[in-house]
């Protein structure tokens, strides 16, 4: 019984100890994140050339975090659970010059969404998402040198137009590989890049095609209205005319009574 009781006794304090040392270590990771200033979802860090480096990855984050240090100048979001990025989601990081998106569940970037990092953002990663298509009002004008591999682009008129008008590095839009394509008969291969589609391609001439006939559709239209006014406004004015020469010819003639014609020469 003496042994027994030792050794649970031993168990107890060894059970013990390392329960202090884990509320311990959470405890120092909780006052470094305060010290710090780093949000509750990552974990922060120096670089070696002094710029902060917060890491939020494969933390099942649904959106971006709202406490990030305005110092940061590489943040890594990968493996996330984003789906969308609302607009200004970055604009109190005037630094940043690094950020990874990849691997999430992204089919939506809203107008302004990287506002505020024009001046020093230089490399963004949105490679592995769910995105379709790019707007020039989404990225603000970047610069930067984007991965946009892994992504089912769907090929069609409105990412022919919006893609001229996008200032990312050249070698980013290799990226841009059709997975799916309208018009149906362009006969765009599934794989391709976008680039090669769109030097040989106008994937805007059925869309054209469709506001030519919708503009003789509408012509035709005002022409009928036209046409039937015209016949209306001559048809009323046959039966007004028609009336009132009826109205005349019930009107007794003078020249029916000699007492009149004679009133006239008197």
């Amino acid at each position: 019984m003496p042994l027994l009781a030792e050794w649970l006794l031993c168990h107890s304090l060894v059970a013990c100890l390392l329960l202090h040392s884990l509320a311990l270590s959470s405890t120092t990771a909780g006052l470094h994140r305060a010290s710090t200033g780093c949000s509750e979802s990552c974990y922060c860090s120096e670089s070696a050339d002094g710029g902060r480096v917060v890491r939020c990855s494969n933390m099942r984050l649904a959106e971006v975090p709202h406490d990030l240090p305005n110092d940061t100048r590489r943040l890594y979001l990968d493996g996330n659970l984003l789906t969308t990025i609302p607009a200004d989601a970055f604009a109190g990081l005037p630094l940043l010059n690094e950020l990874d998106l990849s691997h999430n569940e992204l089919t939506q970037m809203e107008p302004g969404a990287f506002r505020g990092l024009v001046p020093s953002l230089r490399s963004l990663d949105l490679s592995s998402n769910r995105l379709t298509t790019l707007e020039p009002e989404v990225l603000g004008g970047l610069r930067a040198q984007a991965n946009l591999t892994h992504n089912p682009w769907h090929c069609d008129c409105r990412l022919q137009v919006a893609m001229p008008r996008l200032d990312l590095e050249p070698a980013s839009l290799a990226g841009v590989v059709c997975h799916t394509s309208e018009p149906k008969d362009v006969g765009v291969d599934t794989g391709v890049p976008f680039i090669m589609v769109a030097a040989d391609l106008d994937l805007c001439a059925g869309l054209k095609r469709t506001t030519d006939v919708a503009m003789l559709v509408t012509m035709f239209g005002w022409f009928a209205m036209v046409i039937s006014y015209l016949v209306y406004y001559v048809r009323h004015n046959q039966e007004d005319a028609r009336r009132h020469l009826e109205y005349l010819k019930s009107l007794p003639s003078i020249l029916d009574r000699p007492e009149d014609i004679l009133h006239i020469f008197t």
